[in-house]
């Protein structure tokens, strides 16, 4: 459900901002394609783990948050952010 490039990133920046429109998760990683983008969101959001808001608005607005299960990852994600920079202090290059 988390695998792949960008999934992590994607909920971890959702966990902190809370909601994001498209593109600003696109600036969030200038090296995305679309397309890339676009997948993971549909494959997060088919998993349970985000929630899609769409606006009936012209340009259309569509919103992207964490769902309860997504919610529920959180600390997990604490874990992984906490082990990623205990790493790198412990392994200087």
């Amino acid at each position: 459900m988390v695998g792949g490039k960008y999934k992590l990133v994607i909920l971890h920046k959702l966990a902190i901002h809370g909601v994001k429109r498209f593109n600003e998760l696109r600036r969030e990683f200038p090296n995305i394609t679309q397309r890339t983008l676009t997948r993971q969101l549909r494959e997060l959001e088919s998993d349970g783990l985000i929630s899609r808001q769409v606006y009936s608005e012209i340009p259309p607005k569509v919103e992207y948050s964490l769902s309860e299960t997504g919610k529920s990852l959180y600390p997990i994600l604490l874990q992984i952010e906490n082990w990623g920079l205990n790493y790198i202090a412990n392994n200087p290059k």
